[in-house]
């Protein structure tokens, strides 16, 4: 049981992080066939694109507070799908396995809960999109600022 006093906490721990975000684990161990978990996010949070390029590596998001954009991109960086997510819009979608996305988020205080297939892998290196900067590397705090309000079809400029 998941109460309301949790979550809040939860997004009062995102709001306190350095890195703007936090979770909260439903399943017991990292070896749990399903992944279940709560997600807070801040919006000065920087998620780098990903993929998850085993074929059963999908994910299902369901925004529960606030508001984030989920986006797809294509291989070369290009923004495929900017999907508006809040409880008053999209409220859930399901990412395919191999498919570059991430989010930008657009309220304080959002929250969202997370199921994937397990068990927890790191996500390695070849998964992260080459042209998107790490998280606290030069460049990374304006390409989040970029994800915020690129339309699709646009690529973030490159030097």
């Amino acid at each position: 049981t998941y109460h309301a006093d949790q979550l809040t906490a939860l997004a009062q721990a995102a709001a306190e992080s350095p890195r703007l975000r936090a979770h909260m684990n439903v399943h017991e161990v990292l070896e749990a066939p399903v992944q279940r978990l709560f997600v807070a996010t801040e919006p000065d949070t920087y998620m780098r694109p990903h993929r998850h390029s085993a074929a059963n590596k999908w994910e299902f998001f369901m925004i529960l507070e606030g508001q984030l954009d989920l986006m797809l991109f294509e291989a070369d960086g290009r923004l495929r799908e900017r999907v508006p997510m809040s409880p008053n819009q999209t409220r859930a979608i399901e990412v395919p396995p191999g498919t570059w996305h991430a989010y930008a988020c657009q309220q304080s205080g959002t929250l969202a809960l997370e199921i994937k297939e397990g068990p927890y892998v790191p996500t390695p290196e070849t998964d992260f999109a080459p042209w998107a900067p790490a998280e606290g590397a030069d460049g990374a705090a304006a390409y989040r600022d970029w994800m915020r309000t690129a339309e699709e079809g646009s690529q973030f400029p490159s030097e």
